[in-house]
């Protein structure tokens, strides 16, 4: 991952309301979970869920998917977790110790 992209994701994640919208979906699990539902639990009117959501999916961090009349939200694991490991890999590089970030 190359660090346009990572602030880039960074800063999508820096909004409360976004971080919430994320988090919700990524505790779903691969199934996700109907637009409809996302909304019931954050309790935000569509079009501010719309807004947010398209931001996260511009950045690559969630998926749509229509099933029939309903459109399903899920959170993009592999993305995730290549902004995690972009984060971590190069932990305590300098310091000669693992990446775990503890010190021995």
């Amino acid at each position: 991952m190359d660090i346009e992209a990572a602030a880039s994701q960074l800063e999508a994640l820096g909004n409360q309301t976004r971080l919430q919208l994320y988090r919700v979906l990524v505790r779903a699990g691969r199934n996700g979970l109907p637009v409809a539902q996302v909304q019931e639990r954050l309790g935000i009117p569509a079009s501010t869920l719309s807004h947010h959501l398209q931001r996260l999916i511009r950045n690559g961090l969630v998926s749509q998917e229509r099933q029939a009349t309903t459109l399903i939200c899920r959170a993009v694991y592999p993305a995730m977790d290549a902004l995690l490991g972009f984060l971590s890999e190069e932990c305590c590089i300098e310091e000669g110790c693992s990446s775990s970030g503890k010190a021995a």
